[in-house]
């Protein structure tokens, strides 16, 4: 389950109009999701609150043998006020689902999308201190005594530093750092990276071809639905990219090359995710491909595969939305069937049919009767009731809860069920060891937020 302090840090993205499609490091970040999804180890409770529009907070206690925990904080110079904090409040599949679909390139505005493609919050108003803005974060673990902080600067709308660090006795020297400048131009996108750890340098990107990415589709009026809907077969976007680093303190380096071909918000089909990687030092070879088979289902499958060795691994994985409660979804209840039986119509006559069809006519006005006229069409009018627009009926949440699961070579099963319980959002998982059929379990787990 994502947490609280990440969700508000995409919020500040989001905010802030800043997109990780153009990251080469969530290349494969669907498939990694939908199959690689960690599982809760032992209880673990977290509650969170975002006290002011610009400040957060989080605090974590677990046990996994022992009792341990995190206090967390964070900053944000955007106002966040527009964003659901309360956990009763928060979309589901804007914390939970995996699926991960493209922006439009000619969207560069404030705008925070999901997996429908539409904002799911209202828009913050773009003022040239967004361009400026910043996050700060920091994070303590308890009680190994490990701190961990994350800054984040924007300067203009194209440029953005990120500079995250550890703390911590038992690592050399201290502890390490993490620098990061990223350029995103939208066509294309260029990270630069340095860290403490062995003097790492480096430097990776990602460019866009194809679809949206044609210098006729980046301006936001000829990308729109009405021209990209009448294309036939699929529509998406190529992205090719790669990394290439240096240590400077090991003297070892290494590489990396990749493709990625996804379908856009407009593509009429089935959304689907396909990606390449190759490691040409290493000899590895990964390949995914990932579809939203529908808006409730999703599938992802992934191989790797070593020239020099031989050697092969695949997994798969599984999302599947439902609109019922856990016991509903096992036993196939339907939650919204009313316990006691609803009394059935008695049968009727024609004659009280037609009559029940016919349009009843509203009985004149009794000033209408002494004046010996008909009610005026503006005495109807201020009859009807009119609409309080200022309070609109809240919309009843699609889904309830999500299974994810996987399955690998080794016959080893990732099972993991997230939704929500009142205020209260859950997370319970285990893994399964199908080799070890005397204790398959290998695992179990469950986490529980709550945020105000």
């Amino acid at each position: 389950m994502r947490e609280f302090m990440h969700y508000i840090t995409n919020a500040f993205y989001g905010a802030t109009g800043w997109s990780e499609d153009n990251s080469y490091k969530d290349l494969n970040a669907t498939s990694r999701e939908l199959i690689d999804f960690p599982l809760p180890r032992g209880l673990r409770l977290t509650l969170s609150s975002l006290a002011t529009p610009h400040f957060a907070t989080s605090y974590q206690l677990g046990s996994v043998g022992v009792v341990d925990g995190s206090i967390s904080y964070l900053h944000s110079s955007v106002p966040l006020a527009a964003v659901p904090a309360r956990s009763d409040e928060i979309p589901l599949a804007a914390l939970l689902r995996s699926y991960r679909r493209l922006h439009e390139l000619g969207s560069r505005e404030r705008q925070w999308f999901w997996s429908t493609g539409e904002p799911t919050v209202p828009v913050p108003p773009r003022t040239p201190d967004n361009d400026k803005s910043s996050l700060l974060y920091g994070r303590l673990y308890l009680p190994q005594s490990l701190l961990e902080g994350l800054v984040v600067k924007r300067f203009g709308s194209e440029l953005q530093i990120q500079v995250s660090a550890v703390s911590e006795q038992t690592l050399r020297n201290g502890g390490t750092m993490l620098g990061l400048v990223q350029y995103d131009k939208g066509k294309y996108g260029v990270e630069g990276l340095a860290s403490t750890d062995g003097g790492l340098l480096g430097v990776r990107g990602l460019y866009n071809f194809g679809g949206d990415s044609s210098p006729s589709k980046i301006n936001p009026q000829a990308g729109s639905k009405s021209d990209v809907g009448e294309k036939e077969g699929i529509y998406g976007r190529f992205s090719a990219g790669g990394e290439l680093y240096y240590g400077t303190l090991n003297k070892s380096g290494g590489m990396s090359l990749g493709m990625r071909f996804a379908t856009l918000p407009t593509h009429r089909g089935t959304p689907l995710t396909a990606t390449v990687t190759v490691n040409p030092l290493m000899g590895n070879i990964n390949t995914s491909y990932a579809v939203l088979a529908r808006d409730y289902c999703s599938l992802a499958t992934k191989m790797e595969f070593n020239v020099y060795s031989y050697e092969s691994d695949w997994a798969v994985g599984m999302e599947l939305w439902s609109n019922r409660r856990p016991a509903g979804f096992v036993l196939g209840a339907d939650p919204n069937r009313q316990q006691e039986p609803e009394p059935q119509p008695q049968p009727q006559s024609q004659s009280q049919l037609e009559e029940a069809k016919a349009p009843r006519k509203k009985e004149r006005s009794f000033q209408a009767k002494l004046e010996w006229r008909l009610d005026d069409p503006e005495s109807e009018l201020e009859s009807v009731k009119p609409i309080d627009k200022s309070t609109p009926a809240k919309k009843k949440e699609e889904y309830l809860g999500v299974l994810k699961a996987r399955l690998d070579q080794n016959l080893r099963v990732g099972l993991l069920w997230e939704g929500r319980a009142k205020s209260l959002i859950f997370s319970l998982g285990t893994g399964v060891d199908l080799h070890r059929l005397d204790e398959p379990f290998r695992s179990l787990g469950l986490e529980i937020q709550y945020s105000s």
